[in-house]
Parts: structure tokens; C-alpha cells; sequence
């Protein structure tokens, strides 16, 4: 096992100290760095990945409890995971797939309905799964965009299941209460699933953001971990959305 470090930076109480965290999707990008955050901050962890060779290299880096490779809207695998779970944990966040962009000609339904259940159903099946393993004022986190709040060919989709996330947020922190339920709603994110989206055009992006964006950079993965983390150990918040883009919908609303 590693001996990552539990002792917080400044120096002060860690404060995931003695808790669990889950990461569904924490073998790279957001969930790794979230991963990486929550240990600094004391937390014990349990990784799933879809990518074995991934997860094993990220567990040995943090020292996890147990890691489980699989696909997560395997549903049937998604239910097993969560039967083998120690109980009780303390959070659970899950990331996801990119959006799935295409014009109605071009609009492949099978591909469409495996967005669905990533973006609607895995979410809905967690919960479900969660709410007898997660302490009460534990924190379901689920993984959402901003991008999909404007209109445009090819995003009919994407800013279907945009609007649906939020709501569906609200009605799962009801329902699953005292457990908090929390949704990040990020823009652009300079994470390796970004940089297989755009290809060559990733640099240019880049640069863009960095001229326009109102904080003058390009938002990272350990500006979602900190968010995150945030959520995770704020008592207070639950059933919100909250966006992490660095102003990007200010800028590009009309695009």
C-alpha cells in the first residue's frame, strides 16, 4: 500500500480525515484529481474505472482500500460493486463520459441511449444503490456541463440532458435525504477526455480560453477536485448546481 500523505499542506486538521470516498471514474481526469485531493485531505478511497491497467496504476499511487474495474452502466456490475462495499461510506462521486454531439441526420440512437443511461440512469441506479451504504449527511456528487445551455445543430441531445440533470438533482436530494446530493456543471476542463474530443485543435482552444475567459486561464481538473471536496465536507449544501467554467458562458453565450 502507498504512504501517501494525510497530513493536509497547511498544516491543518485534514478534512476528510477518517472518512471513505468512492470514485466512480477515478483512474484519470477529474475523478483522479479529486482522488488525489480527498487523500491529502485524510480521506481512505475506493476507486472504479472502466480502464484496469489505469485504475491499478492510480490505486497504487494513493493507497486506496480496494479498487473494481468495470463498466458502470453495466448495472448488474454497478449493483455488485456497491453489495461489497464496506459500510458506512461517507461519499460517492460520479464522473462520466463526454456528451454526445450530432445533427439530426447524423444522429446514431444507439449510441444516443447509452448517453442517456450515463448522463440519466447511472445517476438514478447510484442513488438507488447508494442510499443503504452512504452515511446520512454523506454527499452523492454527479458530473454535469455547461455547455449544453446554448443552442445550437447537433445539440438537441446534449441540452436535453442538461436541463434534465439539475432537476433531477433536486428530486434525489429529497428523496434519498438526510444523504446530500450535489451536481458539478463545468465548462471547458483540460483533462485527457478533452484532449481526445478536440485532437489538433486542442492547443488553439487552449489559447482561446486563456485570452478570453474573465480568469484569464483554462480551467483544470484540481479546480473541479477542489469544488468537489468542497461539496463533500460543506453540510449545508444539497440539491444545487454548481457551475465551474471561469466565466465561460459569459463570454461565449451568444456562440
Amino acid at each position: 500500500m502507498s504512504t501517501a500523505s494525510t497530513v493536509s499542506p497547511s498544516g491543518r486538521e485534514p478534512a476528510l480525515a477518517g472518512q471513505t470516498v468512492v470514485v466512480i471514474g477515478g483512474s484519470a481526469g477529474i475523478g483522479l484529481e479529486t482522488a488525489r485531493l480527498a487523500r491529502a485531505e485524510g480521506a481512505k478511497l475506493i476507486l472504479a474505472a472502466r480502464n484496469p491497467e489505469r485504475l491499478e496504476h492510480a490505486s497504487r499511487e494513493l493507497g486506496t482500500l480496494s479498487s473494481a474495474a468495470f463498466d458502470a452502466t453495466n448495472f448488474d456490475q454497478l449493483k455488485k460493486f456497491f453489495n461489497e462495499l464496506p459500510a458506512p461510506i461517507d461519499h460517492v462521486l460520479v464522473t462520466g463520459p463526454g456528451p454526445y454531439y450530432a445533427t439530426l441526420a447524423d444522429f446514431d440512437f444507439d449510441r444516443a441511449r447509452r448517453d442517456v443511461e450515463a448522463h440519466l440512469f447511472l445517476p438514478i441506479q447510484v442513488a438507488r444503490l447508494a442510499a443503504k451504504k452512504v452515511r446520512p449527511g454523506g454527499t452523492l456528487l454527479f458530473m454535469g456541463g455547461t455547455g449544453g445551455r446554448h443552442t445550437a445543430p447537433g445539440m438537441a441531445l446534449i441540452g436535453a440532458l442538461t436541463a434534465a440533470m439539475p432537476a433531477l438533482t433536486k428530486n434525489l436530494a429529497v428523496e434519498i435525504a438526510p444523504i446530500r446530493v450535489n451536481l458539478i456543471a463545468a465548462g471547458f476542463v483540460d483533462t485527457p477526455l478533452s484532449a481526445s474530443l478536440l485532437g489538433e485543435q486542442l492547443d488553439a482552444r487552449r489559447e482561446q480560453l486563456r485570452k478570453t475567459l474573465p480568469v484569464r486561464r483554462v480551467i483544470g481538473p484540481a479546480d473541479i477536485a477542489a469544488l468537489a471536496v468542497h461539496l463533500m465536507t460543506n453540510t449545508a449544501l444539497t440539491g444545487g448546481t454548481y457551475d465551474i467554467d471561469g466565466g465561460q458562458q459569459l463570454v461565449e453565450a451568444g456562440d
